[in-house]
């Protein structure tokens, strides 16, 4: 067990490095730099040498590429260049607002989905089987901005119940006055995560449904609702686990088109604006967290594995 992970932990190193190695050659093979990323500035060409100097982008990239690293063991992910301030503070004051959408959009979607999709799962080629299948097809062909405009337009501008943008009114608004303008945003994450995890559900109730064992347990007499409970969900949770874990770096990295489209404050918006301005510390930094995020999700998934199914354990 213990070296199963280790092997893990030294494959997600290299992985990891390789990530920062090929994000750094991309944003470094486009031409230009950063100041030339907004074509209305006019700045003398000695000015723009001097800048490039002062942030290190003049030497040649393997040496900022080993100067970045150096940085990056000692905890330090850069200045950003816009914003002429720390990358991780920059992205700690962000974070709270991108986790105020995205938690409950997660929980809300996949809470949706585990009860719709199994309630489908038992009803299968029912009426209600298949709306809930088209809706969740629709909600997957639909491209998110489209839906977050659509929504907009419908609640903002048609009907103006709800706020087109932003988090708040002014700074010192209500508790109530945040939950309103997270609905729109909201509906818009919960509406493609539920279609994406919907799925997932179905498929996975049906494969064990078909099982022999279900079959005995309606036979012995349990309740429908004992045996969804008891047999149904526990054998069906480890590839809605896997989904489930592998979004969890979207609670972090956040929900990049919702908070674009809505202006909401938060990292996602950051990164959408950050990467237009060529922002390179910003953008080393958001590829290396979003990777460990996605390799912690994975650990984590492997380790719910283990404490669903004894069998693995044995394995292991």
């Amino acid at each position: 067990m213990i070296r199963i992970l280790l092997n893990r932990l030294w494959q997600t190193v290299i992985v990891l490095f390789g990530v920062t190695l090929i994000t750094f050659l991309i944003m470094h093979s486009a031409p230009g730099h950063p100041l030339q990323a907004n074509p209305e500035l006019r700045l003398d060409p000695t000015a723009v040498e001097r800048w490039l100097e002062l942030q290190e982008l003049d030497g040649p990239l393997p040496a900022q590429y080993l100067s970045w690293l150096s940085r990056l063991f000692r905890g330090d992910f850069g200045m950003s260049l816009i914003y002429n301030r720390p990358v991780l503070e920059l992205a700690l004051e962000r974070l709270p607002a991108t986790l105020f959408l995205t938690v409950p959009a997660f929980l809300l979607a996949l809470g949706l989905a585990i009860s719709c999709g199994t309630w489908a799962a038992l009803r299968q080629g029912g009426f209600g089987d298949r709306l809930l299948g088209l809706g969740s097809l629709a909600g997957l062909s639909l491209p998110s901005f489209w839906l977050g405009i659509i929504l907009m337009m419908l609640f903002s501008y048609g009907y103006p119940w709800l706020p087109a943008a932003g988090m708040r009114t002014a700074e010192d608004s209500s508790v109530l006055d945040i939950l309103i303008h997270l609905i729109l945003p909201l509906t818009m994450l919960v509406v493609g995560s539920f279609s994406y995890y919907f799925r997932y559900v179905r498929y996975a109730v049906l494969a064990v449904l078909s099982q022999d064992f279900i079959k005995i347990a309606r036979a012995r007499g349990f309740t429908e609702l004992y045996i969804v409970f008891r047999y149904v969900l526990p054998n069906a949770s480890l590839p809605i686990v896997t989904v489930a874990a592998l979004s969890l770096p979207l609670l972090f990295t956040g929900a990049l088109v919702a908070e674009y489209v809505f202006s909401w404050p938060g990292i996602g918006r950051w990164i959408i604006s950050s990467t237009l301005a060529r922002d390179y510390p910003v953008i080393m930094a958001v590829n290396l967290s979003t990777a460990a995020l996605v390799a912690l999700s994975n650990f984590l998934a492997d380790l719910l594995y283990l404490l669903i199914d004894p069998r693995l354990r044995f394995k292991a």
